[in-house]
This record gives structure tokens, C-alpha cells and sequence, in this order.
């Protein structure tokens, strides 16, 4: 059986598994850039997303013989880079502050989440938005980006973190309500309601 980048994750791994090894190829290509912005949204910088990034295919490509099927295969890789993020955040923990540059590549992905008639104007409050989200705890910042810009079920997040639902809800409006008041404080009240 030929596959692709539209075969199902299974018929994929089966095919790794078999020996293929095109077939990691497919997976990268399918998953790297959900991936890298699940990783660049927690941990700011483009190079240590990118290097992130690489790290959690790697460990993919070692750990997919002991991959059991019982969660998706995005979940799996999901629950690594946020790993991978929250180890990277807390080894660098004085790194991630509100100076971090962020650059307009990063807050253009934001742009995706909210509509506005100037785009300028636009990029300032994406901005303030990424440096509201560098204020949360990482536990906070990783549940807000699975379930804003992810758009997660509390069930698939809980699964990923391994969490309890509703431990996650509770991170989620105390994130919502920090950013909030990062941008009430920046006159920006009503951006994310």
C-alpha cells in the first residue's frame, strides 16, 4: 500500500515499522509545523523552537516502535512538546521575561485569532498579547496556547498534560484572567474577551 500525507497516522507508523523509512518523512512533513507553533507559542524564540522542534522528532523517531495506539498520534506528540517546552522554560527561566524580543514572525500567527481593520495596530496588540502570555506560569502559558490558539478540548488537554479536567479549567480562567489584566493595564480592555 502507497502512502501519503492523507493515509491515516497508523498506516503510516505501520509502515516505519515495516521498515519504510520515507514513511518518518510523511510524519514530519505532516506534523512539524502544528509542532513547532505548539512549542514557538510556549517558549518565544524562533531558534529554540526550532531546535525543540528537532529534539521532539528525534525522540519520535527512537520512541515509535513503543508507540501502543492508544492515543492519536498528534496527542503523542503534543504531550512532547510541551515537555520539551516546559524543560526548556525552567531551565531558562530568567531568559523568559517580558524583554524577550519578539519578532513580527511570531506575531503574525497571532493575527490568525483576531481581525482588525489595521494591521499595525493589529501587530502592537499580538505583541502585547505574547508578552502577557511570557507573564503566566508555565503550566498556565501551556494550557491558554492548547486551548486558545490550539483550539483543544479540556479532554484532549488533559490527556496531553495528564491532568484533570478540572485543574485545567481553573488554569485556563486564571491565564485568561492575567492577560486580561496585562491588557486592561495597556488600555487594551475588550481586545480578548
Amino acid at each position: 500500500m502507497e502512502i501519503n500525507i492523507q493515509s491515516e497516522d497508523k498506516d503510516i507508523i505501520n509502515s516505519f515499522l515495516e521498515g519504510n523509512e520515507s514513511a518518518f518523512n510523511i510524519i514530519v512533513l505532516k506534523y512539524q509545523k502544528r509542532v513547532y507553533w505548539t512549542i514557538r507559542r510556549m517558549v518565544i524564540d524562533h531558534d529554540d523552537a526550532d531546535d525543540l522542534t528537532q529534539e521532539v522528532f528525534v525522540k519520535l523517531y527512537s520512541s515509535l516502535k513503543d508507540f501502543r495506539g492508544e492515543s492519536q498520534l498528534f496527542t503523542y506528540l503534543y504531550k512532547m512538546s510541551v515537555n520539551y517546552s516546559l524543560n526548556h522554560i525552567k531551565k531558562n527561566k530568567n531568559r523568559f521575561t517580558k524583554e524577550t524580543p519578539i519578532d513580527n514572525d511570531f506575531t503574525e500567527t497571532y493575527s490568525e485569532q483576531f481581525e482588525s481593520d489595521n494591521e499595525m495596530e493589529l501587530k502592537d496588540k499580538n505583541k502585547l498579547i505574547a508578552e502577557a502570555i511570557l507573564e503566566l506560569p508555565e503550566q498556565q502559558r501551556a494550557v491558554f496556547n492548547l486551548r486558545f490558539y490550539e483550539e483543544m478540548t479540556y479532554e484532549e488537554i488533559a490527556a496531553v498534560l495528564n491532568k484533570s479536567v478540572g485543574g485545567l479549567k481553573a488554569n485556563y480562567f486564571h491565564a485568561f484572567k492575567k492577560i486580561q489584566t496585562y491588557l486592561k493595564d495597556k488600555k487594551l480592555k475588550g481586545f480578548i474577551d
